[in-house]
């Protein structure tokens, strides 16, 4: 290609893709042995556009992947549901991680307003750089998911439940305080700025303490920790670090698509709205986890107080111990 003038989307797509569109629909379903319905939904669970059946869409490498579905098929241990909902978590998660890299990318290598040349060295630099980003994001995926073996082992020892449908753990809600007043005093740069720096910050205290951050939602962040200790160390550090309101519970969670669902989730979720800037809210389960064990962890019981759909609740504060 050259390093002059815009790039094509042809040029993009063959740049990241490696290989030219050579199938329909149909052609690489059958190359595939796959059934071309169930071909047709693995694409639509990875989050691509569905094509015109004359289309000439897919690559070899598409072939290869089908491939891959049938081999995981014939196995006996995957299920065709199981490899859909596999491969729905693989589109949801690496469009994201895609995006997010792309936005990183540009504006890291790109002016404010950049011309045609700009766009192209960028094209060029990625083309050096997509070999590393390929073999560090498999490195990082498969370091990832020994993380969440190990989580899970430690789930099933808690566990009385060999499935792991609901276990115990303490999960976290930590929130920007005056998050709505002070976005409409920053410009869209400075915006992105505040929530990015309180996301990394947020990220780095999950994960120097081994527990999970389970999502982010803008001025929002939820975590989980296998134990009320870890939670309880994260939530100081973190109200130490940034203006936020934390609320922590302990009981049963149903993990789920990556997610984690049930009562505790919600509990936490209220005692966040409850509390007051600056200040981390448990409730009276995580409150006994910690009582009487030495972790420098000091808790005051409050008031009751209601809590919508969860009745009324007693939340204690917690703080570091002084001694």
């Amino acid at each position: 290609m050259s390093s002059q003038g815009r790039p094509t989307a042809e040029e993009v797509e063959r740049l990241l893709l490696g290989l030219p569109p050579r199938h329909t629909r149909a052609g690489v379903a059958e190359l595939s042995g796959v059934p071309q319905e169930l071909a047709a939904r693995i694409w639509r669970a990875l989050g691509f556009a569905q094509r015109a059946d004359d289309a000439v869409a897919f690559t070899d490498a598409d072939v290869e992947a089908l491939r891959r579905v049938r081999h995981l098929l014939d196995t006996g241990l995957l299920d065709e549901e199981t490899v859909v909902r596999m491969a729905r978590a693989l589109g949801q998660t690496t469009a994201r991680l895609a995006q997010w890299q792309a936005e990183i990318m540009t504006s890291a290598m790109l002016p404010p307003e950049p011309g045609d040349d700009d766009l192209a060295r960028m094209l060029d630099a990625t083309r050096g750089l997509l070999p590393d980003f390929e073999r560090v994001l498999v490195h990082v995926w498969r370091a990832q998911l020994a993380a969440a073996g190990t989580r899970l082992l430690a789930l099933a020892d808690l566990s009385d439940e060999p499935l792991l449908t609901r276990v115990p753990m303490a999960v976290g809600f930590a929130d920007l305080v005056s998050f709505t007043s002070r976005s409409r005093e920053l410009d869209e740069r400075e915006l992105a700025a505040l929530v990015e720096g309180f996301e990394s910050r947020a990220s780095d205290v999950v994960a120097s303490h081994g527990a999970r951050l389970v999502k982010t939602l803008g001025d929002e962040v939820l975590f989980t920790a296998p134990g009320a200790a870890q939670a309880a160390a994260i939530a100081l550090d973190l109200v130490e670090a940034d203006e936020l309101r934390i609320g922590l519970a302990y009981g049963p969670v149903v993990p789920m698509m990556g997610d984690v669902f049930g009562t505790t989730v919600n509990l936490a979720a209220r005692l966040t709205a409850i509390a007051h800037p600056g200040s981390v809210l448990v409730d009276a389960a995580l409150a006994a986890e910690l009582d009487g064990e030495p972790h420098g962890f000091a808790l005051r019981r409050i008031r009751k107080r209601p809590a919508r759909g969860l009745g009324v609740v007693q939340p204690f504060v917690l703080r570091r111990s002084s001694l």
